[in-house]
């Protein structure tokens, strides 16, 4: 069973997380019958491709109990959706500017029994919340993706925004940060140290950390 690709790299998960993981991708194939979230063609790879390298974040494993988290251009639920999966404890905050996109991820906390996620209908932009830490998963050019975030983020220990996409990053994240202010450090860490999947051969997380105050 594909969830059992979860339960591979997490060995701690409890009994309804379990449950949440297994019947997560039957939902999705479910909905995204009716709305488009994820491609036809990619929609049977769900685990591997969206789930698991969603919960690549997990494997930083940055959150604590109370945190706040942002997933901007969350579009179906990735990575938070799984990410809120993972984190019960953590309040996780999902924006995307397509309403469709946010009807699929209140279908699914509602299927799923997902409590700690609040959804906005809105542009990045026009969400006041404040966080921990902003995620996403490859919506647009760092530099913009900062622009929209990175003054949602409320300095403390790590907090800072956390970025999975692909490729060749070092120019984009110099482009991205020049003119940033408060940065503290930037990661780039490749995925395919915690999952060896090939498919993971040339994503990356970069997970740049705000200075406190």
């Amino acid at each position: 069973m594909d969830n059992l690709l979860i339960e591979k790299y997490f060995d701690n998960l409890s009994d309804l997380q379990k449950d949440q993981f297994s019947r997560m991708g039957e939902i999705y194939k479910e909905w995204n019958e009716k709305i488009n979230v994820v491609s036809r063609k990619d929609i049977d790879n769900i685990y591997e491709h969206h789930i698991l390298h969603s919960l690549a974040i997990a494997k930083i494993s940055p959150f604590k109990k109370g945190d706040r988290v942002m997933d901007i251009g969350c579009g179906g639920g990735f990575p938070g959706v799984p990410l809120a999966v993972m984190y019960p404890y953590v309040e996780f905050h999902l924006v995307d500017s397509i309403g469709k996109k946010i009807i699929v991820v209140n279908e699914v906390c509602e299927a799923l029994g997902i409590k700690n996620i609040k959804t906005y209908h809105s542009r990045a932009e026009e969400v006041s919340v404040q966080v921990d830490y902003v995620v996403s998963r490859a919506v647009t050019r760092l530099k913009e993706f900062l622009g929209w975030s990175w003054k949602k983020i409320v300095s403390g220990d790590g907090h800072g925004v956390i970025y999975l996409k692909g490729g060749d990053l070092e120019e984009e994240i110099k482009e991205g940060t020049s003119k940033l202010k408060k940065v503290e450090s930037i990661d780039i860490l490749p995925v395919n140290d915690f999952f060896k999947e090939e498919f993971f051969d040339t994503k990356k997380i970069i997970f740049i950390k705000k200075a406190k105050k």
